[in-house]
């Protein structure tokens, strides 16, 4: 059974060992990245949520869920204003291809329904506009490309 489980002390170094195939490292952050990031976000008053995706006791992939903007993110996109994001999915090269991404962004879904940082209208994401793999998985949950960009990537959203 495919799971979330809080990345912690006892399964932080199995994250830090995942990783893409050479092909897709230009579109996902490094889990190192992703874990220090949400860090620094939690210090500076912000909220993430980084995540093991486990299938049983199998860790097969990585995501974080984001709410709102901390103190320092300056260039935010108007989106992130009091709504959750979709901020980090990765999924390791050894078990890509068989459906593990599908049933982690349902998880996240999932989990950013229950509103622990409170309710809101959306979950954004966003993605290199070459990542068609990522522009597809996403269009079939229901997010919507906005026309808006978030440094070099585009942006897509859905309502919760």
């Amino acid at each position: 059974m495919v799971r979330l489980e809080k990345i912690n002390g006892k399964n932080v170094w199995d994250a830090l060992r995942l990783s893409v195939q050479e092909d897709q490292r230009e579109f996902v952050a490094s889990n190192d990245v992703s874990i220090i990031e949400a860090y620094t976000t939690i210090t500076a008053n912000g909220y993430a949520f980084p995540f093991g995706i486990y299938d049983d006791e199998q860790l097969v992939g990585f995501l974080m869920i984001g709410f709102d903007k901390d103190d320092y993110w300056d260039d935010a996109p108007d989106i992130a204003n009091g709504n959750y994001n979709l901020w980090r999915l990765m999924i390791d090269q050894r078990y890509q291809h068989k459906g593990y991404g599908r049933k982690a962004v349902e998880l996240a879904l999932e989990f950013i329904r229950t509103f622990p940082c409170g309710k809101a209208d959306y979950c954004w994401l966003s993605y290199e506009p070459e990542n068609v793999v990522a522009k597809e998985l996403y269009a079939s949950f229901g997010f919507e490309e906005t026309g808006e960009m978030d440094g070099e990537e585009l942006i897509a959203t859905l309502k919760l």
